[in-house]
């Protein structure tokens, strides 16, 4: 029987306002990177940087989140290859019944140094070897004429999913938010990704873009059709922005935030045991609170489904609770 991490932390005893099921964990195990993308949230470049978690104090937290739930751990960064620990970290998790994933930039699975091309390489070496791989596209300006073939060239590669990220104006991706697309633009793109659904073997999916859940079901009504897990699999059960209801994330500190680019803290696991950050933070249970929203995005009929983008509405306004900057939809309750 696998005994607990030494150093473990008492296990914090929640109310009966426990927070809900916790489904997803990125956790920012390093800034250090080898890349310096320009649409970085996390500005990330060649460290070191100082107080990221070290291996004892990893394995206490991933001991916190196993108590917490059962939820997927994304081990993101930066680039989490850099660390000399990370499959420690990763076989610990798996050991907790946690399910264990990365997200690399691909560069590192071999010495290439070029980002596209080592990238490439990189998922070749993980499909010979018998690893499944999605690809996630961040979609600005630049490529969004290209978002087609991008996703043919997922196909061709082999890769089980396609993740399409809309940008957040956040670390240096304030820098290019004349990249940014527009709400009109948006709108298009997501109703072309929903097209998408049965014309690539691909799973898809939208992220940074809750508009697609109120899209989904738009269309799907056109269509006659009803949203459930049988014709919609995992979209018809969950919503657009997860951030602090099913999602969290942890910094390379051990800060954690509802999401990577919402920069608000709701706790440190170097004070507070993890459960007890997810269960009781303020930020965490307004965010649950779906009457707390305001504008459009507090009338919508929408809003239990998409609730919009938390941290586009703190970047353009300081307001996490504001309303979606990008969303050209005009709520039937605020027209009226």
């Amino acid at each position: 029987m696998m005994q607990e991490h030494p150093h473990k932390t008492p296990p914090h005893s929640p109310d009966k306002d426990a927070g809900p099921n916790l489904r997803l964990v990125a956790w920012e195990v390093t800034r250090n990177c080898n890349l310096s993308c320009i649409h970085c949230r996390a500005a990330a470049t060649k460290g070191p940087y100082l107080n990221e978690l070290d291996t004892d104090a990893s394995l206490v937290l991933l001991d916190q989140i196993s108590e917490t739930g059962k939820p997927v751990v994304i081990l993101t960064g930066g680039e989490p290859l850099l660390r000399p620990d990370i499959f420690e970290i990763a076989r610990y998790g798996n050991q907790k019944g946690l399910r264990m994933v990365m997200a690399p930039n691909g560069t590192l699975i071999t010495e290439a140094a070029a980002a596209f091309d080592g990238a490439i390489h990189g998922i070749e070496l993980a499909k010979e070897a018998g690893v499944e791989f999605q690809i996630n596209t961040t979609i600005t300006q630049q490529n969004l004429g290209e978002l087609a073939k991008i996703q043919e060239l997922a196909v061709e590669l082999g890769a089980v999913a396609h993740h399409i990220f809309l940008l957040v104006p956040t670390g240096r991706g304030k820098y290019i938010v004349d990249q940014e697309i527009s709400a009109q633009q948006y709108e298009e793109t997501l109703n072309w990704f929903y097209d998408q659904r049965d014309k690539t073997p691909l799973q898809l999916k939208a992220t940074c873009a809750p508009h697609y859940y109120r899209i989904l079901r738009e269309r799907a009504r056109e269509d006659g059709k009803s949203v459930t897990f049988k014709t919609h699999g995992l979209d018809a059960v969950t919503r657009g922005c997860l951030g602090g209801i099913g999602f969290c994330f942890i910094s390379h500190t051990g800060m954690v935030q509802p999401c990577g680019f919402l920069d608000v803290s709701c706790g440190d696991v170097t004070q507070l045991p993890f459960d007890a950050i997810w269960n009781d933070s303020e930020v965490f249970k307004t965010l649950r609170n779906y009457s707390k929203l305001k504008g459009k995005c507090g009338v919508c009929e929408y809003r239990k489904v998409c609730g919009g983008c938390r941290a586009r509405a703190y970047e353009a306004t300081g307001d996490y609770l504001a309303e979606e900057p990008l969303c050209s939809y005009q709520p039937r309750a605020a027209s009226t």
